[in-house]
């Protein structure tokens, strides 16, 4: 089984999405520090939001099989600079969460054009409400 670990900015439902994965009741709580799962690492938005914490996540993602950058749908901006990814020798995968609440299909474009510039080479689309591509990335991720 991968171990991921997973980059994205506050509340763009890192946490969540590891809890639907390893099948914990979803809750929100903000992560303070790193948060290790049975199969992920889950990181701080402020790691992504703060260029001080990029040393962080390249320290910690030595321990991951796979780098995935996590964007909110429904956010315009991005904290990911272009070809991001680029320090990470390993795979990486982008996810776009909370599709079940975009306004439109421009938004999810959108955020999928953020992970493509920061260097994401495949993409899932999630819902942790809906469940809408859990199924997908568990079976890439062989969590099954």
């Amino acid at each position: 089984m991968k171990k991921i670990i997973l980059i994205g900015k506050t509340g763009s439902g890192k946490t969540t999405l590891c809890q639907k994965l390893h099948g914990k009741v979803v809750e929100y709580q903000k992560t303070q520090t790193i948060n290790p799962f049975e199969h992920a690492i889950d990181t701080p938005g402020e790691y992504i939001e703060n260029r001080f914490y990029y040393k962080a996540l390249i320290v910690t993602a030595a321990d991951a099989d796979v780098i995935v950058l996590v964007q909110d749908c429904t956010e315009e901006d991005s904290f990911f600079p272009p070809s991001f990814a680029a320090v990470f020798p390993k795979p990486i995968i982008g996810i776009v969460t909370k599709i079940d609440l975009a306004n439109n299909k421009r938004q999810v474009k959108a955020a999928e054009e953020h992970l493509q510039i920061a260097g994401a080479e495949k993409l899932f689309h999630t819902s942790v409400s809906t469940g809408k591509g859990i199924e997908e990335l568990r079976k890439y991720l062989e969590l099954d």
